[in-house]
């Protein structure tokens, strides 16, 4: 297995964590807002330092490639880039839903192998990024923008299987859809680089490498600027 610096700033969370072997060597986290870009860098130098003392060499870099907050991805993406660059080894990208959905998999919860994973992200509003996988990760439903309302997940509801919400747009949908059958929600699940381990070694075992000038983070729908409010 090899040795990989996982960068995650999708969400107001930003970490980053040095893996190898199914194991996590050193990981660095921040939960209080979004300070990515004063942070990340610190984060990557800190496993860098941590893998020159144990005479470890990174044998890859993976980043989360979103859905997610535009800023963050664009930083993380930046940093992935420059540091995959420098020490010349591949760059792979991590589906963040695929991410959430996996923690949630590896989780202490007794789930049923019938379980459909529903991760959602906050894209303000009424909108969340979401998609729905099953135990192998296929897509149930592809990875979109969506607008909560009743129906909402209809069609995965109607196959009575187990349906577990998560992630941080998931509030949004706990009036909507709580009680309805087989629906379940999990706090407190937010992407995070230490759990990137089994897909980013996972995408290096398959050698899925991301083009280093060309890749661009998976941001769903085009960036909408909003103007400033007048003060007056």
């Amino acid at each position: 297995m090899a040795v990989i610096i996982n960068i995650e700033t999708s969400t107001d969370v930003c970490s980053a964590a040095l893996t190898a072997e199914g194991q996590i060597l050193a990981h660095y986290e921040d939960f209080g807002g979004r300070n990515h870009a004063a942070l990340i860098s610190g984060y990557v130098k800190a496993c860098l330092d941590f893998a020159a003392e144990h005479e470890i060499r990174p044998e890859a870099v993976a980043v989360s490639m979103g859905p997610g907050s535009y800023t963050g991805l664009r930083i993380g993406m930046s940093e992935a880039k420059g540091l995959a660059y420098a020490l010349d080894v591949p760059l792979i990208g991590v589906n963040t839903l695929e991410l959430m959905a996996t923690r949630v998999q590896f989780s202490t919860l007794d789930i049923d192998p019938e379980t459909i994973f529903v991760p959602m992200i906050d894209a303000r509003r009424m909108e969340v990024y979401t998609a729905a996988y099953d135990f192998g990760l296929q897509p149930l439903l592809e990875p979109q923008a969506l607008i909560l309302d009743e129906e909402s997940y209809a069609d995965l509801i109607a196959t009575e299987r187990p349906l577990l919400l998560f992630g941080n747009g998931s509030d949004k949908a706990r009036p909507l859809l709580e009680g309805r059958p087989g629906v379940q929600f999990v706090p407190d699940v937010v992407p995070l680089a230490a759990d990137m381990v089994a897909l980013s070694e996972l995408h290096h075992a398959r050698r899925n490498f991301l083009d280093l000038a060309y890749s661009v983070p998976f941001y769903l729908k085009d960036f909408q600027a909003t103007k400033p409010k007048r003060p007056f």
